[in-house]
């Protein structure tokens, strides 16, 4: 069982179940999500932005699903912080406009590590983007 970094109870033991006092309990628990706070701080995202070509929406339709299936393994290690792409137009279902690009915002290990996903998504081979930027991300909020 591993502990919880902010006092180094196990696990069980933070989170009440051999703390029968209520405020020791709620300190405990207090401290857990304050050391869960300052992980999620610590963790490094990038963003990936990406720009379309004129016209992508058939070389995106059919690189789809290979892309996807990358960005469903970075959700899959919990990786994944969001990503999607930008319509065209203001309008959740584009249609025939298609897409002007997309973001994605995730963790690596570093910037370098971001950039060689970014140069082997599936989208930039088939010729969907015109260009991919790769920057560090801070989350804030929320």
């Amino acid at each position: 069982m591993s502990p919880c970094g902010g006092h180094g109870l196990p696990y069980r033991a933070a989170h009440g179940r051999h703390f029968p006092m209520a405020k020791s309990l709620q300190k405990r628990q207090a401290c857990c999500l304050e050391n869960l706070i300052q992980k999620m701080e610590s963790i490094v995202f990038y963003a990936i932005l990406s720009e379309d070509v004129p016209n992508s929406l058939p070389l995106r339709a059919t690189a789809r699903p290979a892309h996807l299936e990358r960005l469903q393994q970075l959700k899959d290690q919990g990786r994944l912080l969001l990503a999607g792409p930008h319509p065209a137009i203001d309008s959740d279902e584009p249609g025939e406009a298609g897409f002007s690009g997309s973001l994605v915002v995730a963790q690596f290990d570093s910037l370098e590590a971001a950039q060689a996903w970014a140069d082997a998504d599936p989208y930039l081979a088939a010729g969907v983007y015109q260009r991919v930027s790769v920057k560090p991300f801070k989350k804030v909020l929320p």
